[in-house]
């Protein structure tokens, strides 16, 4: 017996990242078309339709729905996966640091939520907003990363509660750290010069300690697809964390 084909459209942003990749060729495997934006489209995989535009342009989050829905006819997931990392001591942060992280991470968010509610009413459709276990609970050193994605868990919960009798559901998946080129650009970046160290410090944390390994990107995307489904109906309004237990003991 053959599973039905996924005949769903799918917008990415952040699509060749390592998270939205993921995502991407998860429902690409179900059979879904799948959209996606970034700043480099020609990262993109095989299959996907490829979108430049900047997350942080009001513009740019307006086109990609449109774009979308004109190559398409429709729009029934919106996956907000784009995302930065910073990190270092409050008193050190400067305005730049802080417009950018909040620009991409939870501007870049709302306004492409904002622009896909028309399409996603016309077809009962769901957001997943790609939030983190730092949005749940504080992480010393990353003030400025946990404002952003704290903002993107409650914005994900106003939107549910808001757009739940126009059909819509909204959901925010809270991962832990995911083993992404972005991971390994918070290890080098940050890391102090001992990237390997830094992320030894990170495993040590989880509740499995010596045993403790990073979330994959497919774990990722296949939470995401699962959430995604229309088959879960009474799912919205949730933030999920997908963290090894990480923030349920904080």
């Amino acid at each position: 017996m053959t599973s039905k084909k996924d005949d769903r459209v799918v917008l990415i942003t952040g699509g060749a990242g390592g998270m939205g990749r993921a995502i991407a060729a998860r429902f690409l495997e179900a059979g879904a078309s799948v959209a996606a934006s970034d700043l480099n489209p020609k990262d993109l995989d095989a299959g996907v339709f490829g979108i430049t535009a900047d997350v942080t342009k009001v513009a740019d989050c307006e086109r990609m729905v449109k774009e979308t829905v004109a190559k398409f006819g429709r729009l029934d997931v919106l996956i907000a996966a784009a995302g930065i990392w910073t990190e270092g001591p409050s008193d050190e942060a400067t305005e730049a640091e802080f417009d950018k992280v909040i620009d991409v991470n939870l501007k870049g968010v709302f306004f492409t939520n904002r622009y896909a509610i028309p399409a996603l009413e016309k077809t009962g459709g769901i957001i997943l907003n790609i939030a983190s276990d730092a949005g749940l609970v504080g992480n010393a050193g990353a003030a400025i990363y946990c404002a952003s994605k704290g903002g993107v868990v409650l914005l994900t919960k106003a939107l549910a509660v808001e757009l739940a009798p126009r059909g819509i559901r909204a959901v925010a998946i809270c991962p832990g750290d995911v083993a992404t080129p972005m991971l390994d650009y918070q290890a080098s970046a940050f890391g102090g010069g001992d990237a390997e160290g830094y992320l030894a410090n990170l495993r040590s944390k989880y509740p499995q300690k010596q045993k403790a390994r990073f979330i994959t990107a497919e774990e990722v995307a296949e939470l995401v697809y699962l959430s995604a489904s229309p088959r879960l109906g009474a799912l919205t309004g949730a933030a999920l964390a997908f963290d090894f237990g990480l923030s349920a003991g904080t």
